[in-house]
């Protein structure tokens, strides 16, 4: 903890994160950073914007990956 009373570092597995920096949705999804800003970009990836700092809702990788599943695949 931090001088504060805050998590220095909060891990992924944190119950009380409710929002991931870029990087730390990136490596959810084991890609590059560069690789999930054009996802947020393009609306694949929600995002929201706390004053000037981009950041992911804490399920929005999961639903990525699940509308990926869920779409038809070319044979």
């Amino acid at each position: 903890m931090d001088e504060h009373g805050t998590l220095a570092n909060p891990t992924d597995d944190d119950p009380t994160l409710v929002l991931l920096r870029v990087e730390e949705a990136a490596r959810r999804l084991r890609i590059g950073r560069t690789t999930c800003f054009a996802l947020i970009r393009s609306g694949a990836l929600e995002s929201v914007m706390v004053g000037g700092l981009r950041r992911v809702p804490v399920d929005a990788p999961a639903a990525y990956v699940a509308r990926l599943r869920s779409a038809p695949h070319a044979a």
